[in-house]
């Protein structure tokens, strides 16, 4: 590796353009070497004051560009297995964010291509792991001091809904959060979902079955909730509550400032995600900037990307069917341990 680390963006959208802000002025260790997208006005505009990047339309092109020595993807679901498989084929280590692939098919071949190198290479873009109160509460269960988890109930409000948002969104963009979380904070794979449908809030798109609630059955006993509710109106609140047998711990009540005064107290309600978990996304960006350059891929893996795929898709089923769904996974290759 150079002095820092050359990155190659994929994706120059809302998250994308975040992530080259992020490389260029908050993480250490690395430089923005080139970004991609097919929207040649947005990657430039991306890039504007970033010295030293290159602009291209195409993926692979980004990829060969002089300097790259990693990628961090950010461009839609659909477009991830593709540059995977072609950062797998230069030996590129990757960040890619969720979801690894779009579909439980597609995560599947992802995985098989990098068993077959015999290392890792992905780490993909969950980023509550790097949250601090997240990791605090994953600590708290680490240490059996409240004894086996029972129940985890999980709120994700969103303020509205973007254009062309379905209703199978809910539970494989938004719920695919909760899925990889309850997986990591309980140490337990999900093996059957089922979801119900509350009557639709009037402030929701016609057609959209929002909010919804769902029930996630694990491998050790335990339930998962999660009510998602993706056009409250009023903001962004992401909450875990973990109950188990001689105790229970709640995160994510305390963000935002809160003002007292006239006999009334008011606090602020984050927007989107890029503001609630600004924290989690700079750690992550940099535990996986510090790990490549010692050339180590840490964090969430592939199988965690395929699982939390097979899991959205066998939520999907449950919402579209009402019937509860069992979940079924591949044989873990012996790389994921």
């Amino acid at each position: 590796m150079g002095e820092l680390l050359g990155v190659a963006v994929l994706g120059a959208g809302h998250m994308g353009a975040d992530h080259v802000r992020r490389l260029d002025r908050v993480v250490s260790g690395a430089r923005v070497a080139a970004v991609a997208d097919p929207d040649a006005a947005r990657a430039k505009a991306a890039v504007a004051g970033v010295e030293g990047a290159s602009v291209h339309t195409g993926a692979e092109a980004a990829l060969d560009a002089p300097g790259v020595e990693a990628v961090l993807i950010a461009s839609p679901g659909p477009a991830h297995e593709e540059a995977l498989l072609a950062a797998f084929a230069r030996g590129l280590p990757v960040l890619c964010e969720k979801p690894m692939v779009a579909d439980s098919a597609g995560a599947l071949r992802v995985l098989e291509a990098e068993a077959r190198l015999g290392r890792r290479l992905v780490q993909v873009g969950f980023m509550r792991r790097y949250d601090a109160e997240y990791r605090r509460l994953k600590a708290l269960l680490e240490d059996g001091r409240l004894g086996q988890p029972l129940m985890l109930h999980c709120t994700h409000r969103n303020v509205s809904s973007p254009p062309g948002f379905t209703s199978a969104m809910l539970i494989d963009s938004s719920v695919s959060h909760e899925i990889d979380a309850a997986r990591w904070l309980l140490g337990q794979e999900l093996t059957a979902v089922t979801v119900l449908r509350p009557r639709p809030s009037s402030g929701a798109p016609r057609g959209l079955v929002d909010p919804q609630f769902v029930v996630f059955e694990t491998a050790g006993g335990a339930l998962v909730d999660v009510e998602v509710f993706v056009n409250s109106g009023f903001g962004y609140q992401v909450r875990c509550e973990v109950v188990c047998e001689a105790g229970s711990a709640r995160i994510g009540d305390d963000h935002g400032m809160l003002v007292t005064a006239r006999g009334s107290a008011a606090a602020d309600v984050p927007q989107d995600y890029l503001v609630r978990f600004a924290d989690a996304y700079d750690r992550e960006v940099q535990a996986w900037v510090d790990a490549t350059r010692r050339g180590r891929v840490t964090g969430p893996t592939a199988w965690d990307g395929y699982a939390a795929s097979v899991v959205a898709e066998a939520g999907v089923r449950a919402l579209e069917d009402g019937t509860r769904v069992a979940v079924g996974l591949a044989p873990r290759p012996a790389l994921y341990g």
